[in-house]
């Protein structure tokens, strides 16, 4: 079972100022991870993780971990804005198709940008010129695999992303006769691993090809970017990766394959946006009506406008029901929102308590990609982001939509008004 990191008591005294549903945001857990990422990878002198902004997009959550030492990974003009109104100076801009004004911009901001195509050299060229530090995302192709057993974890070779080797290798000749002087190279070739081997892997993959492109483009690279893709423990049964044992992977395979060649000074960047929040957020929503049908329903006054991935994707996210945890799990429900589409479910033939009209259902591990990718579709409004201090105290750090937010981008003519 999970267990979730507010109490009842404390969730009922929220609950009585800020109406159900809502985000919910512990200020704690996230400070505490931080701190054991950056411990992790301590024997690195150069380390920086640039929190991936895409997961949770909040200045209130962005400025508690540029507390705790981070930076920001941005991938468009929004993004990049917000990482400036919190004021960090540390910024990595990860883009595809990217438009002119997001480069202009990132370029203006300092960012460091990291191009996803060949043909993006000649782009930012003509547009603002190529900066002195440069990166390339790289996309190794075919399938990737985290052991020698074969084991694919993705398949790189159907993603839309990065540079080839060759393309690769040869980008790094023209940045260095444009001018540039410090180079990354950066990849992200699977997605919420739950696996140790997954970092170590792909570090061997990318410190390799840090070798090479210093042998055949004549480019010593200064730091590696790991990007994303170390997962969570989504199901109760699994045991959550080890970021201690994954850092002590990398650290292995830099000794083994950086050091001998001379590239012992590479600064190591990760980009976590899931592993950084998502086990840090609650999704809080009320049971408000049920069904007997061909199956039992459960309908809370949440939707998936809240929480897109278990539509989306049929992610499994856990839930309790308030004040009966140790209630049996005889009952089988589908657990929905309210949207005209029957893949707006929480859960589906889950074994919970017998909920009640009015129980408080908290939905786990959606501290990242929850709010971030929610909608209006069918006029659904998005709820509200709440951060649980340290302290216990709680407070606002995204009010819910109104029906005014809804309509506002119909206020150019007098013909509608609302």
């Amino acid at each position: 079972m999970k267990t979730p990191f507010v109490t009842i008591p404390k969730l009922e005294e929220i609950i009585k100022e800020f109406p159900t549903p809502f985000h919910l945001y512990d200020e704690k857990g996230i400070r505490e991870n931080a701190r054991r990422l950056h411990e992790a990878f301590a024997w690195n002198k150069g380390f920086c993780e640039y929190f991936a902004v895409k997961a949770t997009p909040n200045p209130y959550i962005m400025k508690i971990l540029q507390e705790e030492g981070c930076g920001f990974d941005c991938a468009s003009y929004n993004e990049l804005l917000l990482a400036d109104k919190v004021g960090s100076k540390k910024v990595m801009f990860s883009s595809n198709a990217t438009p002119d004004e997001d480069f202009i911009l990132a370029y203006n901001n300092g960012a460091i940008i990291n191009l996803d195509d060949i043909t993006h050299i000649e782009v930012l060229d003509k547009l603002c010129g190529i900066p002195e530090t440069i990166s390339c995302r790289f996309n190794s192709g075919g399938d990737f695999k985290t052991s020698e057993k074969g084991n694919v974890m993705d398949v790189p070779g159907e993603a839309k992303y990065g540079f080839t080797r060759e393309q690769i290798i040869e980008g790094f000749k023209i940045l260095k006769a444009k001018g540039a002087k410090r180079f990354g190279i950066h990849a992200f070739l699977a997605s919420n691993t739950q696996t140790e081997e997954y970092y170590p892997v792909l570090a061997g993959l990318m410190f390799e090809l840090a070798v090479e492109i210093k042998e055949k483009a004549g480019v010593e690279i200064n730091f590696v970017n790991l990007s994303g893709g170390i997962g969570v423990a989504y199901l109760p049964d699994k045991k959550p990766n080890d970021i201690m044992k994954i850092g002590q992977g990398v650290k292995e395979q830099f000794e083994k394959i950086l050091e001998p060649a001379g590239l012992g000074d590479i600064s190591i960047y990760t980009e976590l946006g899931r592993f950084m929040l998502a086990p840090y957020g609650h999704l809080i929503t009320k049971a408000i009506r049920e069904k007997h049908i061909y199956r039992e329903y459960i309908n809370t006054d949440a939707c998936s406008c809240d929480l897109m991935r278990p539509a989306l994707y049929g992610a499994y996210h856990h839930i309790t029901v308030a004040g009966k945890e140790n209630a049996a799990h005889d009952h089988v429900y589908d657990v929905a929102g309210g949207l005209c589409e029957n893949n707006d479910k929480f859960a589906i033939q889950r074994e919970l308590p017998k909920i009640d009209i009015g129980d408080i259902l908290i939905i786990h591990d959606s501290g990242g990609h929850g709010y971030s990718m929610g909608y209006n579709y069918n006029g659904k409004l998005r709820s509200a982001e709440i951060l649980l201090c340290e302290d216990g105290s709680f407070k606002l750090i995204r009010r819910a939509e109104t029906a005014k937010d809804y309509f506002k981008t119909f206020d150019f003519s007098q013909e509608f008004i609302f």
